[in-house]
């Protein structure tokens, strides 16, 4: 019986002397936290800015119609995907009208222009009567200086009583006959001079009556080829959403014209897609993209940015900011067009697509993992006296007071059995690391992990470390 009792004691010593060690050790323990560290490595590190939008070509034409009232399309020449070149025709709306109203012009273009043939004919016969008018008068001058001449003479004989009455008359006559004679020519050259400036007016009325006809005919043109629908560069036909029959009708201040179809070159595909505003900023032209199309999966294509919108498209209405009558501070985006290097035969426009831009790389740069990273207020970091001295002032100090909540970003560093908040100025984000450009160097290590630890973990907490993988739960 003794020997009995004298086994449960010493069980009880033994339960008495573990429960004591294990109280002993979780004593020891009291506020220590179990963390997940990291070392401080080089890596290289591309910073990537990831947004989403869809295939377009780089230069595309919606053609609509340019008539002048409602119409009917009487002829489509293409069908949807065929390849047209510039200037071709495309398609034909009615033209009756317009085509009476050309051919009415060209009429009237053909009778001016047979009115100033005639004109310049007449001109032309009225300057050679003129020339003929002036041949005439020179002649008749010539002649009645001759008459004077004679008659100057025999009026001399006369007077010296050497030559008889007769024939001073006859010589008297003959000189009025001669003067007569050049009046007649002058007013008949005069007569002739008139004639041709009516005709000459005449032509230049006809001149304006063709040029009038002329403009009327380019207008009743112009008119017509309004009926027609060309190709305005080369390009394949994307989009063809009438057909014959259907009815057009042309665009009004706040109503666009109807489309007829659409025509892109497809010589420069380009993926336009929509970059958060937080992320323009690093967006730069030149800079490479990875794209990847959902309709062509396990393919990336190579691309360059382009073109980059200066204004801000709000991401619910899809309309640019500066066109929203009400302000807002909703998300907003910026538009980034990418050219494909080398586009597949089959893409098409409109396919979902997603770009990655690498907007910097650094090569072997002193690398973080992103978790690691955390904010704390300059005041959570002083040593425990100094928070008691602060607490103890009556009146604190305003400015103080602002400079004990500024936020300082860092990591928790592992120093002996502490965490010990260090101060860190970073560079360029990748996937997974940040840069580090000052506060810390290579192999230092820090806390990972876990997320709610680093949250809540205060400096220079004690810390045990502890990387061991979780246990995977299984059913």
């Amino acid at each position: 019986m003794k020997r009995k009792w004298k086994i449960w004691l010493a069980i009880i010593a033994v339960l008495v002397i573990a429960a004591g060690v294990y109280a002993s050790v979780q004593y020891s323990q009291r506020g220590i936290v179990v963390v997940q560290t990291g070392r401080v490595a080089r890596l290289d590190l591309a910073s990537i800015v990831t947004a989403s939008g869809e295939v377009k070509p780089k230069n595309y034409i919606n053609i609509g119609t340019n008539a002048m009232m409602p119409s009917r399309i009487t002829e489509i020449l293409v069908r949807e995907g065929d390849g047209v070149r510039k200037g071709q025709l495309l398609a034909r709306l009615e033209s009756v009208q317009p085509e009476a109203g050309v051919a009415a012009q060209r009429a009237g273009v053909s009778s001016a222009e047979a009115d100033s043939a005639a004109a310049e004919a007449g001109l032309r016969a009225a300057d050679e009567n003129q020339i003929t008018a002036q041949a005439s008068i020179d002649r008749a001058k010539a002649e009645l200086e001759q008459a004077r001449l004679n008659f100057d003479r025999y009026q001399q004989l006369f007077r010296d009583k050497l030559v008889s009455k007769q024939d001073f008359d006859q010589r008297r006559t003959a000189f009025d006959t001669a003067n007569a004679a050049l009046r007649e020519v002058e007013a008949r050259y005069q007569q002739i001079k008139a004639q041709r400036g009516q005709v000459a007016s005449q032509l230049s009325a006809t001149q304006k009556r063709i040029a009038l006809a002329q403009a009327n005919l380019k207008s009743a043109a112009d008119v017509l080829q309004r009926t027609y629908s060309v190709a305005p560069l080369d390009g394949v036909v994307t989009n063809l959403p009438v057909r014959i029959g259907e009815t057009v009708v042309p665009g009004i201040q706040n109503s666009p014209s109807s489309l007829i179809m659409t025509i892109a070159d497809m010589s420069l595909i380009t993926a336009e897609v929509k970059v958060d505003e937080t992320d323009i900023v690093n967006v730069k032209l030149s800079q490479t993209a990875d794209v990847t199309i959902d309709a062509i999966p396990n393919r990336t294509f190579k691309g360059r940015v382009i073109e980059m919108g200066n204004t801000a498209i709000l991401r619910s209405t899809g309309l640019a900011a500066s066109q929203s009558a009400i302000s807002s501070q909703e998300a907003k985006d910026f538009k980034v067009v990418i050219a494909l290097d080398n586009p597949p035969e089959e893409i098409r426009p409109g396919l979902s697509c997603t770009a990655k831009i690498t907007t910097a790389t650094r090569d072997k740069a002193l690398t973080i993992p992103i978790q690691a990273l955390t904010v704390r207020q300059k005041g959570d970091l002083e040593p425990p006296d100094k928070k008691a001295g602060v607490q103890a002032a009556s009146k604190p100090d305003p400015a103080a007071e602002k400079a004990r909540k500024e936020e300082i970003q860092g990591v928790f560093a592992i120093n002996g059995d502490k965490a010990v908040f260090r101060k860190v100025d970073t560079g360029i984000t990748g996937a997974t690391d940040i840069e580090v450009v000052k506060g810390l160097k290579e192999s230092d290590e820090i806390i990972t992990g876990s997320y709610k630890v680093i949250r809540t973990l205060r400096n220079e907490t004690r810390v045990k470390v502890d990387n061991k993988p979780a246990a995977v739960k299984t059913d």
